[in-house]
């Protein structure tokens, strides 16, 4: 009986699955992105729904303009719930939010998400197609930049990389976009120079907003190259006499791909306000150009709508960028970088 009562004590006892789920790195990971998501999209929310508070001056007289009858400025305020309290239009806020109910536009009548669906597909094909360009464009010039130019080969293809890298980098978006203009719709006429008639209308706005990241990622890539190159265990590989192709694709690359990405995922969330102004440059009709209007318009509804939409975009891409590090790195999934 004594045998079997220390038996037992000896059998460690379960532990609990809020702990088990703390020690597992993909659990202590999901935990902790969900506190950081949870907090970025209630500041995000609360900022949103600030835009018409802060908003100096009457939003109804805004809308209604200066010559607008008492009356009719009282009815305006009664449909903005701007004669409630603050904390009652919050609640009024959230309780759309909860039905996805983004309010109605005061320029068109219709419902807000009915306007961000019709407008989000332009923008998203600026902002991805020009992520794509960054991703398929950047890491094979930073790479084999910085493979020509390891332990100071070459130093005038560095020297002259370095330079234009710097320079195209820190060139502004819709400086690009008007020499491209320029050049291929105007001189050659090769491209439309904007609207939206079809895909080649995307070629020029997605090539604006592309090329300063691209040289920005393949300057990182060049940098982070010199540094794998380095290691042993790409000296005992070069030492095995593998293939160059082998060596840099299986053993360089993916040690390349966690600050690529992490610099990847900061670049895609300015890409998508980059949009805004591409868009009007193009005159592409997407929330660029909408959110633009909006302003012009005073349509609250649609200021709030647009700006909490890419946001949220933003807030998920990040999260998506951390899934695809911890899937390339496990080693990442203990880091707090985006906490």
């Amino acid at each position: 009986m004594t045998e079997t009562l220390r038996a037992r004590q000896a059998v460690p006892a379960p532990v609990s699955g809020v702990r088990a789920l703390l020690k597992s790195p993909w659990g202590a990971f999901a935990l902790r992105r969900l506190g950081g998501l949870v907090l970025s999209l209630a500041l995000l929310i609360l900022l949103t729904f600030l835009i018409v508070p802060l908003i100096p001056g009457d939003p109804a007289i805004a809308i209604l303009g200066p010559g607008a009858t008492a009356e009719s400025i009282a009815i305006m305020r009664e449909k903005l719930h701007l004669d409630v309290p603050l904390w009652e239009q919050f609640g009024i806020y959230l309780q759309g939010l909860g039905s996805l109910d983004l309010g109605t536009s005061f320029r068109y009548s219709t419902p807000v998400l009915t306007t961000i669906f019709t407008k989000l597909p332009y923008t998203a094909t600026i902002a991805f197609g020009s992520i794509a360009v960054v991703l398929i464009v950047a890491i094979p010039l930073g790479m084999a930049i910085g493979v020509v130019t390891r332990g100071g080969r070459r130093p005038i293809v560095g020297t002259v990389f370095g330079a234009v890298a710097g320079f195209l980098a820190s060139f502004p978006a819709y400086v690009a976009a008007t020499l491209l203009v320029l050049v291929f719709a105007i001189w050659l006429k090769v491209l439309p120079p904007g609207g939206a008639g079809g895909p080649a209308t995307f070629v020029l706005p997605i090539a604006a907003l592309a090329l300063g990241p691209t040289f920005a990622v393949a300057r990182v890539v060049r940098q982070e190259t010199f540094g794998v190159l380095q290691q042993d265990y790409m000296r005992t590989a070069r030492g095995r006499r593998i293939s160059r192709a082998r060596l840099y694709m299986r053993h360089a690359l993916p040690n390349l791909m966690a600050s690529t990405l992490t610099l990847t995922g900061l670049i895609l969330s300015g890409l998508l306000g980059g949009a805004i102004i591409i868009e009007t440059v193009f005159s592409l009709p997407g929330l660029g150009l909408e959110v633009i209007q909006a302003i012009i318009y005073r349509d609250f509804p649609v200021i709030r709508g647009i700006i909490l939409t890419i946001g949220v975009i933003a807030i998920f891409i990040n999260l998506l960028i951390d899934i695809v590090l911890g899937l390339i790195d496990p080693r990442t999934l203990g880091a707090s970088n985006h906490d």
